[in-house]
C-alpha cells in the first residue's frame, strides 16, 4: 500500500489503472510487428477518445 491512504483508495487506483493498463498491454510475441503496429495506434485513439487528449502523431 505504498503513498496510498487506505486500502479503498489503494483498490480504486487499481482498478482505474487495470483498465488503462489492458488497454495498451499487448502480447507483443503473439502477433506480427505490423498486426502490434496497429493495435497500438488504436488503442491510442481509443485514449485520446476517452482521455479529450491531442492525437498521437
Amino acid at each position: 500500500m505504498k503513498h496510498f491512504k487506505s486500502a479503498g483508495q489503494a483498490q480504486r487506483f487499481l482498478s482505474a489503472h487495470d483498465r488503462i493498463n489492458s488497454l495498451f498491454h499487448l502480447r507483443r510475441d503473439h502477433v506480427t510487428a505490423s498486426e502490434y503496429r496497429a493495435a497500438r495506434s488504436r488503442a491510442f485513439e481509443v485514449w485520446s477518445d476517452i482521455s479529450g487528449a491531442a492525437a498521437w502523431a
